[in-house]
């Protein structure tokens, strides 16, 4: 059977993570430095299951409450991973945002999507209780982990659950086509 094509895209606030988590990933390594990112893609196959993935990985730019998000943001993304810092409540506002704006773009009620807190590390700057960003994640009836790429903490968790959530999501669509109108 040949990878599943999937490309998953990780939004959020400027410094939260989101390349940190892709290289982590995809290279198993920690970039300590911060380069802010235009958009970078990065590939890996994995297998879950049995069922192998290529997955295209699209690391986005920094997003805030006032970005306008480019239509490739929206088009061909079959799952997104919305990230925010647990040592900053303004980058959870920004996320509410930018989930909000990929419904609307999307013109869905659902989306596959998991809500992940990273740099779990820093608990002495902790602002966003775990509990907090459950909350909000069941609220869209999404996944929820915490993760740190600086101490590969759950970050192998994050893209195996957007690639489950992502399937699930599917699944539910094919059983709803297989209707037939008389």
């Amino acid at each position: 059977m040949p990878p599943k094509q999937r490309r998953i895209a990780l939004m959020g606030y400027r410094s939260v993570g989101k390349s940190s988590l892709t290289i982590q990933y995809v290279e198993n390594q920690f970039v300590d430095s911060y380069d802010p990112t235009i958009e970078n893609t990065f590939q890996k196959v994995i297998k879950i299951r049995g069922q192998e993935y290529s997955l295209q990985l699209v690391d986005t730019a920094g997003q805030d409450e006032y970005s306008v998000l480019p239509q490739s943001y929206f088009t061909n993304i079959d799952g997104y991973v919305l990230v925010y810092s647990v040592n900053s409540s303004k980058s959870l506002d920004v996320i509410k945002y930018v989930y909000d704006k990929i419904l609307d773009m999307k013109g869905m009620t659902q989306v596959p999507v998991i809500l992940v807190g990273n740099k779990s590390d820093l608990r002495m700057e902790r602002e966003i209780s775990f509990d907090d960003g459950k909350k909000i994640a069941e609220s869209w009836k999404a996944p929820f982990l915490e993760a740190s790429a600086k101490e590969n903490q759950s970050v192998q968790d994050v893209f195996t659950q957007i690639l489950m959530t992502v399937e699930k999501s599917e699944n539910v669509g094919q059983e709803k086509s297989s209707c037939i109108l008389s």
